[in-house]
């Protein structure tokens, strides 16, 4: 008897779980040509914005924007792309379903990634158990690795019988940027008001979709800080590249759309977070 009513509260559990699932909400990328990478005074603006923030040159004596891609025009086919990051609570959907690790790091690994952030920081967005923190069911997930959001998205494949995917560089920066050139989702100008960043920002997540001015032209938000986003883009042995910039940085130079950075794939870092791409052919 024990046993039937264990099995009974569980399948009601799954009932329950997928009643109240809701897939990621899109926007459509048309196809097209789009403007993609930075020139130089593309670059120059990023390392001008670090300047003024921090009051040195470290990012420009480090070339953090050279490597970005030299501005060209790139034809892309038409996709899907979420309107938000990826959420806490859609990952505890996630999570419910599957044996998969909760976002969680010990002290002793987070030391050993070598990250200026002190071990204290990182506990506010541990997962204490298979849900989500506390009051932070709408912001969105991090410590989350490259082969997390990857077996994230292959568990939204398989439950809505559609093909969802981590967006290509390209294809994450068009979405962002649209197809002018742009520096910033909203245009050239740094506005600190239009993100959340280290200028004005709390120091932490918030909510996504809280800055409706920094909406891009196809519509996504949270292009620009917020927290970067793993991409399906490899940069180098067992690292991909990350957009988008973060709560914690300032300027903001690397938040532009053209900035790029490389990841160890197996990080599970308080800055970086994912959204994902719906293929429409």
């Amino acid at each position: 008897m024990r046993i039937l009513i264990v099995a009974l509260c569980f399948h009601l559990a799954m009932i329950s779980s997928s009643l109240a699932f809701q897939a990621p909400e899109t926007v459509p990328v048309e196809a097209g040509k789009f403007i993609y990478g930075s020139d130089r005074m593309q670059r120059e603006y990023g390392y001008f914005l670090d300047e003024k923030a921090y009051g040195h040159s470290i990012t420009r004596r480090q070339g953090w924007y050279d490597s970005e891609a030299d501005m060209q025009k790139i034809d892309l086919p038409g996709f899907e792309i979420s309107k938000n990051l990826i959420t806490n609570k859609q990952y505890e959907a996630f999570l419910a379903e599957t044996q998969h690790r909760r976002p969680w790091v010990g002290a002793d690994t987070w030391a050993g990634y070598k990250l200026v952030h002190p071990y204290s920081r990182v506990k506010r967005h541990n997962w204490p158990n298979r849900t989500a923190p506390a009051k932070r069911a709408d912001h969105p997930v991090v410590l989350v690795s490259f082969d997390d959001a990857q077996s994230y998205a292959k568990w939204l494949s398989k439950k809505t019988g559609q093909r969802w995917r981590l967006p290509s560089e390209k294809e994450w920066e068009k979405a962002v940027r649209g197809t002018d050139g742009r520096f910033f989702p909203w245009g050239n100008k740094f506005e600190a008001g239009f993100l959340n960043s280290h200028d004005n920002g709390p120091f932490d997540t918030l909510p996504v979709g809280s800055f409706k001015k920094a909406a891009s032209p196809f519509g996504v938000m949270d292009g620009a800080g917020q927290v970067f986003e793993w991409t399906s883009t490899p940069a180098g042995k067992n690292s991909h590249l990350v957009k988008g910039g973060s709560w914690d940085d300032k300027g903001c130079g690397v938040c532009r759309a053209a900035a790029r950075h490389s990841r160890p794939d197996n990080l599970k870092h308080i800055l970086v977070g994912f959204r994902l791409v719906r293929e429409t052919q």
